[in-house]
């Protein structure tokens, strides 16, 4: 049925097990894995409440840090597939907003499934702070697998 699903990562404890999830689902139907994680591209700064001018050492060793980070997430989500037996490979690219990387991302890695992590909010604070999760269910036409 599904033989190439997309695990977008974040690097929080939810994302963090919906990994070991989705290598274990992978697993059981013979599925393959491509790990992506949505690098920020845009940097506001602001100072009491005013935007100002970034400053080029100061964005660049911010980029720098946001890659060794998404690196990190990756290569942490990679062995946990190599240790299951399971073959993937790690994607990331800059982003803004995420929930556009991760269609684009599937799309271009031809997965046949989303298996993403949900933070699970109810109420006020899911309308008000949204959710990616939400995002891609809402304009993607890959199926999507959530998990809570």
């Amino acid at each position: 049925m599904f033989k190439n699903i997309l695990v977008p990562l974040d690097g929080g404890e939810l994302s963090n097990n919906a990994v070991k999830q989705a290598c274990a689902f992978a697993g059981s139907i013979g599925a393959r894995l491509v790990f992506y994680y949505a690098k920020p591209g845009y940097f506001p700064t602001f100072i009491s409440g005013e935007p100002v001018i970034g400053d080029a050492g100061l964005d660049a060793a911010l980029h720098a840090a946001i890659d060794r980070q998404a690196t990190a997430l990756l290569q942490d989500a990679a062995n946990v597939a190599n240790s299951a037996g399971i073959e993937c490979e790690t994607l990331s690219n800059e982003s803004d907003p995420p929930h556009a990387g991760i269609i684009a991302a599937a799309e271009s890695r031809n997965c046949d499934l989303i298996f993403m992590a949900s933070h699970g909010r109810h109420g006020a604070s899911a309308l008000l702070l949204g959710s990616e999760t939400q995002k891609v269910l809402t304009h993607c036409k890959i199926p999507v697998l959530v998990y809570r």
